[in-house]
């Protein structure tokens, strides 16, 4: 039995569609490698998904779901707005670290993770008939343009959203998206970036360069925002204009526009 054929028998035991108010969080996890486990939130839209995006947050990547909620990273830009994103009519997906992995440090861009996700990518196709997308922001880029690289023939995303793109190697967390094989990924790719970011790994700049690296994609675009909120963090963090400060609903909002925009391929 193949590793999705598993994790979908294994979404039987997942609560019947309702597509009425909308859903809190709900604590899944599916079965992957051999004897690993991959964690995630579920938070369904109040009606049947236009599409569905898994959200990979930065840092470390760790949500703690061990213990049945989120315990890090709760105010990650894309974690804090995860039903913002299904109020736009997404089915949202937010996975942990696998549970053969305290973190994904270091992981991002290995071919477990990649497998680990496609599970979950086929796991959100059963649960919904529509594009799956794979949105990241800061090392969580690295996690999405790593796993969109690797799927390229089989079980990959309909495209991705790179949002404050890391592309400078990340001595806390080791890992970037120049480690990432990006001409050779093929789907639909959005890159947002915060002109005032002022992160050294995730400098705006950098994103103008990285952007014709998608020319195999059908479409790809920068969508270049800027002002906000005074910064609450340093700049690498989240209360940051690297995290969107003060502009997370027109963020979310243009991010899912441009998701449903997208002809599917």
């Amino acid at each position: 039995m193949t590793l999705v054929r598993h994790a979908l028998m294994a979404l039987a035991l997942l609560a019947a569609w309702a597509p009425a108010a909308l859903a809190t969080d709900e604590v899944q996890a599916i079965p992957t490698r051999r004897g690993v486990t991959q964690p995630f939130v579920l938070v369904r839209p109040p009606g049947d998904p236009v599409a569905s995006v898994i959200l990979f947050a930065g840092g470390d990547g760790a949500l703690g779901l061990r213990a049945g909620a989120i315990k890090g990273l709760g105010g990650n830009f894309l974690v804090r707005n995860r039903e913002r994103f299904a109020r736009h009519g997404l089915l949202v997906a937010v996975p942990d670290a696998p549970s053969d992995h305290k973190n994904l440090d270091r992981f991002r861009t290995s071919a477990d993770h990649a497998a680990d996700i496609r599970v979950l990518i086929a796991a959100l196709r059963a649960l919904a008939p529509a594009p799956v997308w794979l949105v990241g922001t800061s090392m969580g880029t690295v996690s999405a343009a790593g796993v969109a690289a690797r799927l390229r023939a089989e079980g990959g995303p309909d495209g991705i959203v790179l949002t404050s793109t890391v592309t400078r190697y990340s001595r806390e967390h080791g890992d970037s998206v120049d480690e990432v094989r990006v001409k050779d990924i093929a789907v639909p790719t959005l890159l947002v970036h915060n002109r005032d970011d002022a992160c050294p790994a995730s400098r705006y700049g950098d994103a103008l360069l990285l952007l014709p690296d998608f020319a195999k994609t059908p479409r790809h675009e920068l969508l270049t925002f800027e002002g906000g909120d005074p910064p609450q963090s340093p700049p690498c963090e989240a209360a940051s204009a690297h995290g969107y400060l003060g502009l997370e609903a027109k963020v979310v909002k243009a991010i899912a526009d441009w998701i449903k925009a997208t002809p599917r391929p």
